[in-house]
């Protein structure tokens, strides 16, 4: 029986410093397109390798070695695995020799990253059927003590892509434009978005800007052919849809 062929992906990176020589290339030494930061702000931050993302937090070196140079080194040195698991940052900062602020830089990225992590049900994607669960997912919206514009933006079987905030201050017609709502939808090939703000007020009853967001919004999906699902209004300890309450 012949097995089938695996895919397999080639490391391209290009480990900055290996050359026989003694001067270090910097990062002000590279191309403009190159440079981590420009390079994820054209190509997006998916075209970086792990050592330009750690640059990008680190922001700089020290005065005896420059940040893309001591990304590299560090995790060269320390191992991929074994540092996003490293929780002390002064062992971190002794062992890799890196100072203290860069070592808790590290920690809390990595941090960060376990707990939306987490957050998303052990990394499996959170799916969104109805109302109970879009309100559980942004429940926390009802504690703000500003009202904030938020959209949820799900793929063809209701699983959250993504969740951006769109806009902050009052709800009106003028300040809520189709472009912000719909923009990350078409920016990641979203089939529908969930649209929620609060009410630090504690009213949970849709307000007539509410209803005149919702049906400018609704028309524009029906063009895009993106649905927009449902308009939440979220209190401190209710919620309710603007949807179930437009004139029929």
């Amino acid at each position: 029986m012949t097995l089938e062929p695996v895919y397999a992906v080639r490391d391209h990176d290009i480990i900055v410093g290996e050359a026989p020589s003694d001067y270090v290339l910097r990062v002000k030494d590279l191309p403009d397109d190159e440079r981590p930061r420009e390079k994820m702000l054209a190509g997006g931050v998916q075209n970086l390798n792990i050592a330009e993302l750690v640059a990008i937090v680190w922001g700089v070196g020290s005065r005896k070695e420059d940040v893309l140079a001591m990304a590299t080194r560090t995790l060269q040195e320390y191992g991929e695995k074994t540092i996003s698991g490293e929780l002390n940052p002064a062992n971190l900062a002794a062992t890799a020799d890196i100072p203290i602020t860069k070592a808790c830089q590290l920690i809390a990225s990595f941090e960060l990253g376990r707990r939306f992590y987490a957050t998303s049900r052990m990394g499996r994607p959170v799916q969104v059927r109805n109302i109970k669960q879009a309100y559980q997912y942004l429940k926390d919206m009802g504690g703000y003590h500003k009202e904030q514009l938020r959209g949820l933006y799900l793929d063809s079987r209701y699983h959250v892509i993504h969740d951006e905030i769109i806009s902050v201050g009052s709800l009106t017609s003028n300040i809520v434009h189709p472009r912000e709502v719909f923009q990350p939808a078409i920016e990641r090939g979203a089939a529908a978005i969930i649209i929620a703000h609060n009410h630090p007020s504690g009213v949970v009853e849709p307000t007539s800007a509410d209803i005149a967001v919702t049906q400018q919004l609704l028309a524009a999906g029906e063009i895009l052919g993106i649905e927009l699902l449902d308009h939440l209004v979220i209190t401190a300890t209710r919620h309710t849809s603007v949807m179930q309450c437009l004139p029929k």
